[in-house]
């Protein structure tokens, strides 16, 4: 596995081996160290992440709800990225982050953009739109918990990564399921190239997504 390298302004150089799958490019060392700098706004930005990646799930479900499998497993996520949701609100209670709204990076409007809107391919690129998604979260997650200077908060950030590695398995098992090895291959490439080309321009302002 490749071994990243950041080298933080209050830490020394450290080995991160973070190498995600789906995701062609890792998070850059500058975003860690606007993160790190900036843990509040970025706990603010994660609140609004969980509280969308429930949407999504609930939207999906109603959307097509004669999938079974679909409706099964994202019924799980969705009850999952609520938990999630009022975990990173008690952070937030804790260090008396009011809850308020952010300027959302470029990221996911760029990469629904993208969806084709004829079925059965739009089903597909929403799927792997969800996982690239979440794949790219589970990273950040790593990140922050690997490089957050508050123990109690490196703690929780570490608590989320194992779901959120699960999460983007099971958008990208039901693409799977669905449309076959081959298809999901060449689709998931295009738009895992998409989503690096979209963070290789820096959103000025910390987010979980920029």
């Amino acid at each position: 596995m490749p071994t990243v390298v950041y080298s933080l302004s209050n830490a020394a150089v450290i080995e991160t081996p973070v190498r995600i799958k789906f995701l062609l490019q890792p998070t850059r060392r500058e975003w860690v160290e606007q993160a790190i700098a900036h843990l509040d706004t970025i706990l603010l930005d994660h609140s609004h992440c969980e509280r969308k990646a429930a949407g999504v799930a609930i939207n999906l479900m109603f959307r097509y709800p004669s999938h079974k499998p679909l409706v099964n497993a994202l019924t799980d996520i969705a009850q999952e990225e609520l938990d999630h949701f009022r975990q990173v609100n008690q952070q937030l209670e804790r260090r008396h982050i009011a809850l308020a709204p952010l300027s959302p990076p470029p990221y996911a409007s760029r990469l629904n953009a993208a969806v084709r809107q004829q079925e059965p391919q739009r089903l597909l690129d929403r799927l792997l739109v969800c996982a690239l998604i979440e794949a790219r979260s589970h990273e950040r997650l790593q990140l922050l918990a690997q490089h957050c200077p508050e123990g109690e908060l490196a703690a929780f950030f570490a608590s989320l990564v194992t779901s959120e590695a699960r999460h983007y398995g099971t958008y990208w098992s039901l693409a799977y399921g669905s449309f076959g090895q081959e298809v999901v291959a060449e689709r998931l490439q295009q738009l895992a190239a998409l989503e690096s080309e979209i963070l290789s321009t820096p959103y000025p302002l910390p987010r979980m997504h920029s």
